[in-house]
């Protein structure tokens, strides 16, 4: 049975400026259609059942845009992050009672169109506390910051580059709910930063995917995933 879905769609999203003031970034029309519900088709064309969605910056908007999810086959429970902000892993841990023992983890503004069964399989057979999917990306989309060999993950580092760093970080993880034992109740932690220490730990799975990302979080992205998106639906 396929994993849950934790969305990460709190953010204020300051890069896309004006359109994101009174709208969250997840709502932006992309192909005629709010974005989050693009994601949420996809998921369930995926074999996911359950989704929860992690929600700050005027989330009750998208709550009133998505529902109970029935309308994509989902069921949909939401996590909000509360008046602190808590970073990436401060807001998987608030909905940690909501996701059980093992889930995904993506990003809201994602589109992702790998095989979420392979993902799974590998972290399964892994044994790891964390999977993370990696893209050979040679800074073409993205600053690549993952040093990728041999099936392993060596380095991930999102500002101190090495030559070796071919691959990125490509924004879907599978998460053991054990990872997060080390994530502050209160302050702000990013995911990235529990993902190093479990390299550190021997803890982090790689798996390569193959089927190139496409992200809203920056007009240029915006732009590009419009135009992949366009007369889909």
């Amino acid at each position: 049975m396929r994993l849950p879905v934790a969305v990460l769609a709190g953010g204020l999203a300051s890069r896309l400026g004006p359109f994101t003031t009174e709208m969250p970034k997840c709502l932006l029309d992309v192909a005629g259609r709010p974005f989050i519900h693009t994601q949420l088709h996809q998921l369930s064309s995926q074999g996911v059942h359950r989704v929860v969605l992690c929600l700050g910056h005027l989330g009750e908007q998208v709550v009133e845009a998505v529902g109970d999810g029935s309308a994509f086959g989902l069921e949909v429970v939401y996590s909000f992050d509360g008046p602190e902000l808590r970073g990436t892993a401060g807001a998987v841990k608030r909905a940690l009672p909501l996701l059980g023992h093992a889930f995904f983890v993506l990003y809201g503004d994602s589109h992702l169109e790998c095989n979420y069964t392979a993902v799974q399989n590998v972290f399964e057979a892994a044994g790891k506390l964390v999977l993370m999917t990696v893209f050979r990306n040679e800074d073409q989309w993205d600053t690549s910051n993952v040093e990728y060999r041999d099936g392993r993950i060596v380095a991930y580092d999102k500002t101190n580059r090495t030559v070796g760093m071919q691959h990125i970080d490509y924004g879907l993880g599978v998460w053991n709910h054990h990872a997060f034992e080390g994530v502050p109740e209160a302050g702000s932690c990013d995911l990235a930063s529990v993902c190093q220490e479990m390299l550190l730990r021997g803890e982090l799975a790689g798996f390569e995917v193959t089927e190139r990302f496409y992200e809203i979080g920056s007009f240029t992205g915006l732009a590009e995933t419009r135009k992949h998106l366009a007369g889909r639906f």
